[in-house]
Protein backbone atom coordinates (compact mmCIF):
# COMPACT_ATOMS: atom_id res chain seq x y z
CA UNK A 1 0.00 0.00 0.00
CA UNK A 2 1.38 3.61 -0.92
CA UNK A 3 2.38 4.98 2.30
CA UNK A 4 -0.24 7.89 3.62
CA UNK A 5 0.70 11.72 3.01
CA UNK A 6 1.02 13.72 6.36
CA UNK A 7 0.29 17.28 6.12
CA UNK A 8 2.12 19.01 9.28
CA UNK A 9 1.40 22.72 10.10
CA UNK A 10 2.59 24.78 12.39
CA UNK A 11 2.20 28.34 14.13
CA UNK A 12 4.79 29.28 16.14
CA UNK A 13 4.93 27.35 20.10
CA UNK A 14 8.11 26.28 18.50
CA UNK A 15 8.86 23.92 22.09
CA UNK A 16 5.41 22.18 21.23
CA UNK A 17 6.69 21.45 17.33
CA UNK A 18 10.21 20.25 18.21
CA UNK A 19 8.59 17.15 20.95
CA UNK A 20 5.83 16.18 18.79
CA UNK A 21 7.68 16.14 15.56
CA UNK A 22 10.72 14.57 17.15
CA UNK A 23 7.45 11.98 18.88
CA UNK A 24 6.03 11.27 15.47
CA UNK A 25 9.14 11.16 13.33
CA UNK A 26 9.65 7.74 15.98
CA UNK A 27 6.53 6.16 13.85
CA UNK A 28 7.71 2.92 12.90
CA UNK A 29 4.98 3.14 9.89
CA UNK A 30 5.94 4.34 6.73
CA UNK A 31 4.42 7.50 5.76
CA UNK A 32 5.29 10.66 3.31
CA UNK A 33 5.25 13.78 5.63
CA UNK A 34 5.11 17.16 4.12
CA UNK A 35 5.40 20.25 6.62
CA UNK A 36 4.22 23.43 6.42
CA UNK A 37 5.03 26.56 8.60
CA UNK A 38 2.62 29.24 8.92
CA UNK A 39 4.52 32.61 9.47
CA UNK A 40 6.02 31.15 12.68
CA UNK A 41 7.96 34.15 14.00
CA UNK A 42 9.72 32.40 16.87
CA UNK A 43 12.80 29.93 15.33
CA UNK A 44 9.82 27.08 14.37
CA UNK A 45 11.87 27.32 11.01
CA UNK A 46 15.27 27.23 11.81
CA UNK A 47 14.36 24.07 13.54
CA UNK A 48 12.18 22.30 10.89
CA UNK A 49 15.26 23.32 8.46
CA UNK A 50 17.32 21.22 10.39
CA UNK A 51 15.21 17.83 10.26
CA UNK A 52 16.74 15.14 8.11
CA UNK A 53 14.70 12.35 7.76
CA UNK A 54 14.20 10.55 3.95
CA UNK A 55 10.08 10.52 4.85
CA UNK A 56 9.63 14.36 4.41
CA UNK A 57 9.16 15.43 1.31
CA UNK A 58 8.83 18.74 1.46
CA UNK A 59 9.18 21.86 3.80
CA UNK A 60 7.12 25.15 2.97
CA UNK A 61 7.08 28.43 4.56
CA UNK A 62 4.72 31.04 4.51
CA UNK A 63 5.61 34.57 4.53
CA UNK A 64 1.81 35.22 5.22
CA UNK A 65 -0.60 33.26 7.32
CA UNK A 66 -3.76 32.61 5.41
CA UNK A 67 -5.44 30.65 8.01
CA UNK A 68 -5.53 26.93 8.77
CA UNK A 69 -7.54 25.59 5.59
CA UNK A 70 -4.63 27.16 3.53
CA UNK A 71 -2.07 25.28 4.14
CA UNK A 72 -4.29 21.11 4.53
CA UNK A 73 -5.38 22.16 0.71
CA UNK A 74 -1.98 23.02 -0.64
CA UNK A 75 -0.51 20.01 0.53
CA UNK A 76 -3.89 18.14 -0.20
CA UNK A 77 -3.07 19.02 -3.77
CA UNK A 78 0.53 17.04 -3.30
CA UNK A 79 -1.33 13.80 -2.54
CA UNK A 80 -1.51 10.73 -5.21
CA UNK A 81 -4.71 9.63 -5.73
CA UNK A 82 -4.55 6.18 -3.63
CA UNK A 83 -3.38 7.81 -0.48
CA UNK A 84 -4.41 8.00 2.08
CA UNK A 85 -4.66 11.98 3.75
CA UNK A 86 -3.49 12.52 7.41
CA UNK A 87 -4.04 15.81 8.88
CA UNK A 88 -1.47 16.37 12.13
CA UNK A 89 -1.55 19.88 13.92
CA UNK A 90 1.73 20.76 16.23
CA UNK A 91 0.13 20.37 19.62
CA UNK A 92 -0.33 16.10 19.09
CA UNK A 93 1.98 14.03 20.94
CA UNK A 94 2.25 10.60 19.52
CA UNK A 95 3.09 7.85 21.83
CA UNK A 96 2.53 4.32 20.02
CA UNK A 97 4.88 4.18 17.12
CA UNK A 98 2.27 1.86 15.25
CA UNK A 99 -0.73 4.58 14.97
CA UNK A 100 -0.99 4.62 11.77
CA UNK A 101 -1.19 0.74 11.35
CA UNK A 102 -3.89 1.11 13.92
CA UNK A 103 -5.80 3.82 11.50
CA UNK A 104 -5.29 1.38 8.80
CA UNK A 105 -6.91 -1.85 10.55
CA UNK A 106 -10.25 0.40 11.18
CA UNK A 107 -10.37 1.21 7.33
CA UNK A 108 -10.07 -1.99 6.32
CA UNK A 109 -12.84 -3.53 8.68
CA UNK A 110 -14.96 -0.65 8.09
CA UNK A 111 -14.72 0.23 4.08
CA UNK A 112 -17.51 2.42 4.98
CA UNK A 113 -15.58 4.87 6.89
CA UNK A 114 -13.89 7.68 5.43
CA UNK A 115 -12.82 9.89 8.04
CA UNK A 116 -11.36 8.90 11.64
CA UNK A 117 -10.07 11.02 14.07
CA UNK A 118 -9.36 10.55 17.75
CA UNK A 119 -10.59 12.26 20.66
CA UNK A 120 -9.13 14.69 22.61
CA UNK A 121 -7.58 12.95 26.25
CA UNK A 122 -9.05 15.55 28.33
CA UNK A 123 -12.89 15.78 27.33
CA UNK A 124 -13.56 19.46 26.90
CA UNK A 125 -17.27 19.75 28.73
CA UNK A 126 -19.95 20.15 25.81
CA UNK A 127 -17.45 19.86 23.34
CA UNK A 128 -17.35 16.02 22.88
CA UNK A 129 -19.57 14.57 19.82
CA UNK A 130 -22.43 12.09 20.40
CA UNK A 131 -21.16 8.55 19.85
CA UNK A 132 -21.61 4.92 19.14
CA UNK A 133 -19.22 2.28 19.50
CA UNK A 134 -19.26 -0.26 16.09
CA UNK A 135 -17.99 -3.74 16.21
CA UNK A 136 -16.61 -5.88 13.37
CA UNK A 137 -13.63 -8.87 13.02
CA UNK A 138 -12.07 -7.93 15.85
CA UNK A 139 -11.87 -4.02 15.40
CA UNK A 140 -14.14 -1.12 16.41
CA UNK A 141 -14.34 2.26 16.03
CA UNK A 142 -16.73 5.44 17.49
CA UNK A 143 -19.20 6.71 15.10
CA UNK A 144 -20.86 10.21 14.88
CA UNK A 145 -24.07 9.77 16.09
CA UNK A 146 -25.46 12.98 14.77
CA UNK A 147 -23.89 15.61 13.20
CA UNK A 148 -26.27 18.48 12.88
CA UNK A 149 -25.45 22.26 11.49
CA UNK A 150 -25.15 24.81 14.06
CA UNK A 151 -24.06 22.34 17.09
CA UNK A 152 -20.95 22.82 18.50
CA UNK A 153 -19.28 19.24 19.24
CA UNK A 154 -21.24 17.02 16.39
CA UNK A 155 -18.16 16.85 14.88
CA UNK A 156 -14.01 14.78 14.77
CA UNK A 157 -11.93 17.33 15.91
CA UNK A 158 -9.22 18.79 13.88
CA UNK A 159 -5.68 17.86 15.45
CA UNK A 160 -5.40 14.76 13.59
CA UNK A 161 -7.58 13.36 11.33
CA UNK A 162 -7.17 10.43 8.35
CA UNK A 163 -9.22 10.58 5.60
CA UNK A 164 -9.78 7.50 2.71
CA UNK A 165 -8.78 8.09 -0.79
CA UNK A 166 -12.36 7.51 -2.32
CA UNK A 167 -13.80 9.80 0.20
CA UNK A 168 -11.42 12.31 -0.89
CA UNK A 169 -12.85 11.87 -4.75
CA UNK A 170 -16.39 12.67 -3.42
CA UNK A 171 -15.31 15.86 -1.26
CA UNK A 172 -12.74 17.36 -2.75
CA UNK A 173 -10.89 19.65 -0.10
CA UNK A 174 -11.83 21.50 3.25
CA UNK A 175 -13.86 24.23 2.24
CA UNK A 176 -12.19 27.79 2.19
CA UNK A 177 -15.65 29.43 1.35
CA UNK A 178 -16.53 29.12 4.96
CA UNK A 179 -13.52 28.20 6.74
CA UNK A 180 -14.46 25.97 8.89
CA UNK A 181 -12.37 23.48 9.08
CA UNK A 182 -13.52 20.11 11.25
CA UNK A 183 -16.64 21.62 11.90
CA UNK A 184 -18.34 21.50 8.80
CA UNK A 185 -16.15 18.59 7.35
CA UNK A 186 -17.57 16.06 9.48
CA UNK A 187 -20.96 17.33 8.99
CA UNK A 188 -20.41 17.09 5.26
CA UNK A 189 -19.63 13.54 5.25
CA UNK A 190 -21.87 12.07 8.02
CA UNK A 191 -24.94 14.21 6.06
CA UNK A 192 -24.00 14.03 2.71
CA UNK A 193 -21.99 11.24 1.21
CA UNK A 194 -22.57 7.37 1.80
CA UNK A 195 -19.45 7.38 3.89
CA UNK A 196 -19.08 7.71 7.88
CA UNK A 197 -17.25 9.22 10.10
CA UNK A 198 -15.85 8.58 13.45
CA UNK A 199 -12.77 8.45 16.52
CA UNK A 200 -10.45 5.33 16.96
CA UNK A 201 -10.40 4.04 20.17
CA UNK A 202 -6.81 2.65 21.10
CA UNK A 203 -4.82 5.64 19.34
CA UNK A 204 -3.79 7.68 22.40
CA UNK A 205 -2.24 11.20 22.50
CA UNK A 206 -1.08 14.02 24.53
CA UNK A 207 -2.10 17.36 23.90
CA UNK A 208 -0.22 19.68 26.05
CA UNK A 209 -0.51 23.22 25.12
CA UNK A 210 2.33 25.03 27.17
CA UNK A 211 5.50 23.27 28.06
CA UNK A 212 8.03 25.20 30.24
CA UNK A 213 11.03 26.57 28.25
CA UNK A 214 13.68 24.65 31.02
CA UNK A 215 11.63 21.19 29.55
CA UNK A 216 12.07 22.65 25.43
CA UNK A 217 13.62 19.86 23.70
CA UNK A 218 14.31 22.72 21.40
CA UNK A 219 15.46 25.72 23.78
CA UNK A 220 19.26 25.25 22.35
CA UNK A 221 17.63 26.99 19.08
CA UNK A 222 15.66 29.76 20.73
CA UNK A 223 16.48 33.24 20.25
CA UNK A 224 13.88 34.46 22.51
CA UNK A 225 14.57 35.93 25.29
CA UNK A 226 12.12 33.80 27.26
CA UNK A 227 11.41 35.98 30.14
CA UNK A 228 9.35 39.17 28.47
CA UNK A 229 8.12 37.04 25.61
CA UNK A 230 8.03 33.13 24.71
CA UNK A 231 7.02 31.22 21.86
CA UNK A 232 3.50 30.84 23.30
CA UNK A 233 3.08 34.50 23.68
CA UNK A 234 3.67 34.58 20.28
CA UNK A 235 1.28 31.85 19.86
CA UNK A 236 -1.66 32.85 22.08
CA UNK A 237 -1.35 36.87 20.69
CA UNK A 238 -1.86 35.55 16.55
CA UNK A 239 -4.39 33.16 16.82
CA UNK A 240 -7.55 34.13 15.86
CA UNK A 241 -9.50 30.89 14.68
CA UNK A 242 -12.51 32.12 17.42
CA UNK A 243 -12.50 35.75 16.18
CA UNK A 244 -12.87 34.19 12.09
CA UNK A 245 -15.29 31.74 12.93
CA UNK A 246 -17.98 34.40 15.38
CA UNK A 247 -16.96 37.04 12.03
CA UNK A 248 -17.52 34.68 9.73
CA UNK A 249 -20.27 32.00 10.93
CA UNK A 250 -22.94 33.22 8.24
CA UNK A 251 -21.12 31.71 5.50
CA UNK A 252 -21.12 28.28 7.08
CA UNK A 253 -24.91 28.37 7.44
CA UNK A 254 -25.15 29.97 3.62
CA UNK A 255 -22.99 26.84 2.82
CA UNK A 256 -24.89 24.19 3.97
CA UNK A 257 -28.89 26.48 2.72
CA UNK A 258 -26.82 25.99 -0.87
CA UNK A 259 -26.06 22.47 -0.34
CA UNK A 260 -29.35 21.72 1.22
CA UNK A 261 -31.18 23.55 -1.97
CA UNK A 262 -29.34 21.59 -4.68
CA UNK A 263 -27.36 24.38 -5.88
CA UNK A 264 -23.88 23.01 -5.16
CA UNK A 265 -22.58 19.35 -4.46
CA UNK A 266 -20.43 18.27 -1.51
CA UNK A 267 -17.43 18.74 -3.42
CA UNK A 268 -15.57 21.70 -2.09
CA UNK A 269 -12.78 23.29 -4.76
CA UNK A 270 -9.56 24.98 -3.97
CA UNK A 271 -7.96 28.43 -4.46
CA UNK A 272 -4.72 25.65 -5.06
CA UNK A 273 -6.32 24.31 -7.70
CA UNK A 274 -7.75 25.95 -11.07
CA UNK A 275 -9.11 23.08 -12.16
CA UNK A 276 -11.41 22.02 -9.30
CA UNK A 277 -12.75 25.88 -9.27
CA UNK A 278 -13.42 26.23 -13.01
CA UNK A 279 -15.49 22.43 -12.89
CA UNK A 280 -17.55 23.15 -9.29
CA UNK A 281 -19.36 26.23 -7.60
CA UNK A 282 -16.85 27.83 -5.59
CA UNK A 283 -17.32 31.06 -3.81
CA UNK A 284 -13.91 32.85 -4.11
CA UNK A 285 -15.08 36.32 -3.02
CA UNK A 286 -15.80 34.14 0.16
CA UNK A 287 -12.21 32.25 0.51
CA UNK A 288 -10.26 35.48 -0.82
CA UNK A 289 -12.14 37.42 2.40
CA UNK A 290 -11.44 34.49 5.01
CA UNK A 291 -8.05 34.17 4.01
CA UNK A 292 -7.16 37.99 4.12
CA UNK A 293 -8.64 38.12 7.63
CA UNK A 294 -5.81 35.91 8.14
CA UNK A 295 -3.55 37.87 6.80
CA UNK A 296 -4.83 41.03 8.53
CA UNK A 297 -4.84 40.16 12.26
CA UNK A 298 -2.61 36.84 12.49
CA UNK A 299 0.81 38.15 11.46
Amino acid sequence: MTPPLISYSTFHRMGLTVRNLNSLLRTTDDFELHIIDNNSQDDTWEYIQSLHDGRIKSKTRFPINFGPIYPINLNLTRRRPDQYFIVLESDVYLYAPDWITRFMKVFEAFPEVGLLGIPRPVPLPGYEPEVIPVYRNGQSYNQLLHCEVGSICDFVPGHCQCLRPELINTIGYWCEENGYGDAELSIRINKYTSFKAGLATNIPIDLTQTIPCAACEGIGLCKLDKITRTCFDIRNSKYKNVNFSTANRWKYFEYFNELNQGKRTVYCASVHDPISYQTHFYHMDWAMENFNYYAAYAN
